[in-house]
């Protein structure tokens, strides 16, 4: 293979709010040249959806069910995505290198070196007729590595242009930063972010997510119950390290007191102060943070961000990026790399003990 000619790739992932799969298309060296195609989202079947947000009442047994009919189900749907989002772009799979396959995480502890994200490769690359890579994350966890956050060097490729330092950050189910000065990157997972008050306010009012931020608007944050949150060993933790959807459920369950208005302004204060707190852990204040995943959408969130933060805070959009596919693009890009045997992490950014490769390949 020629490793400088650039390949088009395929990226899939499913994020920690489980209601789709996300593809998109790449043409990249796996280096500095990015050029982001298309991108769209395919929803889960409502049932198989049921069944992953089940799983969530005990995760743990990720480590020891095989769940074979679960991950099945979990890794057609990716197939189908990929072979739909094809079909929409009329685009010919003989033009596809690879097809980088994140699948869907339902279990992250990399304290016990163990990461799961549900996706046979076997099965899918048989059924897309694709090269395909999976497994981005274990090889970094087995050395020792956090695992996560796994987009940077993504973002450094598409920040090139840009007038350093600069932030990404990512509100998904937590969230991560990026902090990019030429060659220094440093990325770790912030805090939490959407599924704290996603699931606040499916609790609260039957509704997947505070559209717009409007109810925590209504509200009033608890500023003592903030500080009372920030105090979680966490925040104390040096950097590189990485979260669970469910790392802060149980200590967030301080705002059941409060009424739906406040503790989903609450929620989304105590999100903006973990994101502050970052700063601590990088060398300088970025000229200008970039805001991808679903939380750049919270009007109310990103209203409290530049209030703290006092530099531009944009959606990645400002930037010319494609917001809602990053992630997907970002395990196209990761899928050639990993083709290529170049690092997908570093000891900036997840903690391993040297630039890591990884992935898993599986031909058709």
């Amino acid at each position: 293979m020629d490793t400088q000619a650039p390949l088009t790739a395929i990226g899939a992932i499913s994020g920690t709010s489980m209601d789709g799969i996300d593809v998109a298309l790449v043409r990249t060296d796996g280096d500095a040249l990015v050029q982001p195609g298309p991108g769209r989202t395919y929803p889960y079947a409502p049932a198989l959806r049921a069944a992953l947000q089940d799983f969530l009442r005990d995760p743990a047994r990720a480590e020891t069910d095989p769940l074979t009919v679960l991950e099945e189900q979990v890794s057609d749907a990716h197939a189908d995505a990929v072979a739909a989002f094809l079909r929409d772009h009329a685009i010919d799979r003989a033009g596809i290198a690879v097809a980088g396959i994140h699948g869907q995480t339902i279990w992250h502890r990399p304290e016990r070196r163990f990461t799961r994200q549900l996706g046979l490769g076997a099965r899918i690359a048989a059924r897309l007729g694709l090269p395909l890579v999976n497994r981005f994350r274990h090889a970094d966890v087995a050395s020792g590595g956090q695992g996560a956050p796994f987009a940077p060097l993504y973002h450094r490729a598409l920040a090139a242009g840009l007038e350093p330092p600069v932030m990404v950050l990512n509100l998904g189910g937590v969230g991560n930063i990026t902090y990019i000065d030429g060659d220094t990157v440093i990325a770790f997972d912030t805090g939490p972010a959407s599924a704290l008050i996603d699931d606040f306010v499916r609790q609260r009012r039957g509704q997947p997510y505070d559209a717009d931020g409007a109810l925590a608007a209504a509200g009033t944050a608890d500023a003592t119950l903030v500080a009372r949150l920030m105090t979680h060993p966490y925040f104390a933790a040096p950097a590189p390290k990485s979260l669970d959807r469910n790392h802060f459920h149980a200590w967030a369950a301080a705002v059941a007191g409060l009424a739906d208005a406040d503790g989903a302004a609450t929620l989304t204060a105590f999100t903006v102060a973990s994101v502050a707190a970052s700063l601590r852990l990088v060398p300088a204040a970025p000229r200008r943070w970039l805001v991808c995943g679903g939380g750049r959408h919270n009007a109310d969130m990103m209203r409290r961000l530049r209030a703290e933060l006092g530099v531009p805070v944009d959606p990645v959009e400002a930037a010319g990026w494609h917001g809602d596919f990053i992630e997907a693009e970002c395990f196209a890009y990761l899928a050639v790399r990993s083709l290529r045997g170049l690092p997908l992490s570093l000891p900036t950014t997840t903690g391993v003990p040297h630039p890591m490769p990884g992935g898993e390949r599986w031909t058709p």
